[in-house]
């Protein structure tokens, strides 16, 4: 490809914005067409960002020879057949997280990219974040080994709030999108397959009709464990927080900052990624198209992670 890759955003809310924000500043990307509903946030934000097409239904970019890719941060229940119509319109897709809230629903993700040879790419962030990519970088090096991943990821999402507290039509999910970061994450950073599991939920919420509260234990081929807690009744700082605890020591990540155990910033000026995660895998989802690679978290890639979730969904509903 010798121009900029032209890419549609297919949902301008909270993570849609932070991956407009992300395009901005990549040379090699231009945003030409912004989907979001109501069509007047998606003219507004088209207009902000300099795109020369707004719309509220993916079809309309799909059938455009001015988009080359898409960027999906819509509503979690829409991404598998979003990503897949994508993908059968000829469109290079990124997918944010989680791929799907169902195993079908990635198989069929997966099962689009290989027919269609298209980049296909899940917003799996923790794999960009300077922090975990530090780690990753001292556990490959041999200077550090896993021993046990142990995660808090904790919100106050009593409705159906954004991360932004703004409304939204749609409910999240503590096991297919929050627990995806970390069952993704605890593969990548080990490169080892989860051969155990156990969940354990707490009461559904009445109108919601969730589980508020879960409870995770993994543990991997190699023997590392990961204690995962998840909570949409936290009353505190919301997000996650990562600690490694490994051979030759403990860290701390939040998001894109690194600590030691004892609290110690670590200087990730060296890791040789963008100090920010979304700015990072739009960077790499930009650069596998202009070299025909696939790209890091391709749907190959994360798509045993989506067995594990699955296998975690079939315990509470079995």
């Amino acid at each position: 490809m010798s121009g900029p890759v032209r890419i549609a955003l297919v949902g301008a809310g909270a993570f849609g914005i932070k991956h407009l924000d992300a395009l901005s500043v990549i040379d090699d990307a231009v945003v030409g067409s912004v989907v979001s509903t109501p069509i007047e946030q998606a003219k507004e934000v088209a207009a902000r960002y300099g795109a020369t097409h707004a719309g509220t239904e993916l079809d309309e970019v799909l059938a455009r020879d001015d988009i080359d890719a898409v960027i999906l941060a819509s509503p979690t229940p829409l991404h598998a057949e979003q990503a897949v119509a994508t993908l059968r319109a000829g469109k290079h897709v990124q997918v944010e997280i989680p791929l799907a809230d169902s195993w079908a629903g990635a198989e069929s993700v997966a099962l689009a990219a290989e027919e269609t040879g298209l980049v296909c790419m899940a917003g799996h962030t923790r794999r960009f974040n300077p922090s975990h990519r530090w780690v990753r970088g001292r556990i490959q090096a041999g200077a550090l080994t896993l021993q046990h991943l142990e995660v808090q990821t904790y919100f106050l999402r009593r409705s159906n709030l954004n991360a932004l507290g703004q409304p939204r039509s749609w409910t999240d999910n503590l096991l297919w999108h929050h627990a995806a970061h970390t069952v993704d994450l605890l593969r990548y950073q080990t490169g080892q397959e989860v051969v155990a599991g156990h969940v354990l939920a707490g009461p559904t919420h009445a109108e919601l009709g969730i589980p508020m509260d879960m409870s995770i234990q993994l543990r991997t081929s190699g023997g590392t464990l990961c204690t995962l807690s998840l909570s949409f009744n936290n009353d505190g700082p919301f997000g996650s927080v990562f600690r490694y605890i490994g051979d030759t020591g403990t860290y701390l990540a939040r998001y894109d900052d690194l600590v030691t155990g004892n609290d110690e910033p670590v200087d990730l000026s060296g890791v040789g990624v963008p100090g920010n995660g979304i700015e990072g895998q739009d960077r790499e989802f930009v650069a596998a198209i202009r070299d025909g690679r696939a790209p890091e978290s391709s749907v190959t890639s994360v798509l045993p992670s989506y067995r594990v979730l699955a296998d975690l969904d079939a315990q509470l509903n079995g």
